[in-house]
Parts: C-alpha cells; structure tokens; sequence
C-alpha cells in the first residue's frame, strides 16, 4: 500500500481542504496520508473527522520553515500533537511573522501596479496561513497575471523585485518543537537546498542530536539519482528514508497526491520504520 507524507491544504498554500484531501487519498488508494500545512495544524481535525470511517490514517503533522546558513530549509514534523501548548505557542509567533511580511511585499507589489490588498488576501484565504504561493494565486485569480510561475520568476521568488525575507528559526530548534510536541523531525527535501554533499551531511551531523529521525528520500522532484544518493545518506546516519508528493493541488499542479511527478511511490512499511 502507498502513503504520502508530506501533503498541504487550504490551511497553508494548498488548494483542497482537509476533506477533500481525504476523499482524493481514498479515491486513488492511499493506506496513510500525513497533513504537513506550513507553520500551522489546525486542520488536523478536519481531516481526521473525515477520515473517520473510511481505510485512510491521517497523521497529524506540520511543516517549518527554517534557516541553516543562509539556506531555507524545511523539517517536517510527523504524529506531533496538533494541541501542544509550546507547538502552538511558536506557530502563534511565526504567523504573526508572516502577516508582517505579506504586509511588506503586498505594499511592493501595489508599488509594481498590482491590484491587491492584505484584506482581499484575507478573504480569498480564510483561515489559511497565507504564503507567496497564495499571493500568487490571488494574482491568477484576479486575472493580474498569467500563471504561478509567472509570479514568482519575476516578482516572488527569491531576490525577485518583491520578495522580502522573513526571519526564521535555526533548524534544531524546529526539531526540538517537533518533539516537544511528540513528533518525529524528519528533513523535507534535501535536494532542493542544493547544497554540496559536506555542508548537507554537516547539517544531519549537527540535527540527529536534535531529534532527527528522518529525510525525505523519495520526493517528487527527484530523479533516479537523487533518490539513490539520499537513500545511501539516510543509510549512513541511520535515518528513516522516508517521502511525498508536497501536493498543493492547482498551486502546484504538475504534483499529483499520493504519486507526485515522477511516479513516487512510497511504501507503507515506513511507517513501522517510525513507529507510527
């Protein structure tokens, strides 16, 4: 049976609700579905409530964002307690964070001609923890711009025109919340950092003592390659080789759930492998 454990909703920058998540992972087959919203859990609930009934495990789960050196990178939190007091405490901080950024670049790109404001952005997301692929989508949306991409390669993504940094935890912290919260820390897509082969093995040195259970080895961006040298990796360090798709729905609309962009498949065996 396949899983996939690394999946956001309308509660960050995904485009399906919780619900809809789970009628989709029970539609194409799926054992076990982990919900990982950016910055937040609060549609763990949700999706458990749906899930009620049917063959599908959800597993509660979270994804931060963090800073190692001037790299962004990502550590998942997988079977946490979306009702932790300190895990909700630091999420509270990091979304006041955001807002203030959103702030910032919404104003950059009124600057730029675009009509957008945070209030708008607000109503097209209720409840969600809003990032740059909302603002993008809210573009498409609105008929201000082409497509997603389109937004990001030259207003949104990294160094663009409006993009402001935001300040971010160091990764140890971020598992140290996770377990905190009774979860387990694994690293998202390693790959996507692109950093060479020592600093990425000096970072896994430096987190297993915080925690590090695992890192995504299968992953839908990957090639046959990749997947190969993160498994030998995660092999060396005793880590968890474990994976998904980062479905977004229409946000990312080349990643498909459960199977991701180059036929993932990931195994349900690794959840034993956790102990979930």
């Amino acid at each position: 049976m396949a899983i996939d454990l690394h999946v956001h909703s309308t509660f960050s920058d995904g485009t399906n609700t919780p619900q809809e998540l789970v009628s989709l992972a029970n539609k194409i087959g799926l054992s076990a579905m982990a919900l990982t919203d950016h910055d937040t859990c609060e549609g763990v609930p949700f999706a458990r409530d749906a899930a009620k009934g049917t063959p599908l495990k959800v597993i509660p789960g979270i994804e931060l964002s963090t800073e190692y050196h001037h790299t962004e990178v990502h550590i998942v939190g997988l079977n946490i307690d979306p009702d932790n007091r300190e895990l909700l405490e630091a999420t509270r901080e990091f979304r006041h964070k955001r807002e203030h950024r959103n702030e910032l670049m919404i104003e950059l790109l009124r600057q730029q001609g675009f009509s957008i404001t945070m209030e708008e952005l607000i109503a097209d997301n209720p409840d969600a923890v809003i990032t740059r692929a909302n603002i993008a989508r809210f573009l498409v949306d609105h008929g201000e711009i082409g497509s997603v991409n389109h937004a990001f390669e030259r207003y949104l993504g990294d160094d663009c025109s409006c993009y402001v940094p935001r300040e971010k935890i160091p990764p140890a912290k971020a598992c140290t919340l996770i377990q905190q919260a009774g979860g387990i820390p694994i690293l998202a897509h390693p790959v996507l950092y692109h950093m060479k082969k020592a600093q990425l093995e000096q970072m896994i040195q430096e987190l297993i003592p915080y925690g590090l259970k695992g890192m995504e080895v299968y992953y839908s961006t990957y090639d046959r390659g990749q997947t190969k040298d993160m498994k030998s990796l995660a092999d060396e360090y005793g880590l968890v080789a474990t994976g998904g798709s980062d479905y977004h729905g229409d946000n990312k609309p080349y990643i498909h759930l459960g199977t991701g962009k180059n036929n993932l498949n990931i195994p349900d065996s690794i959840l034993s492998k956790l102990g979930i």
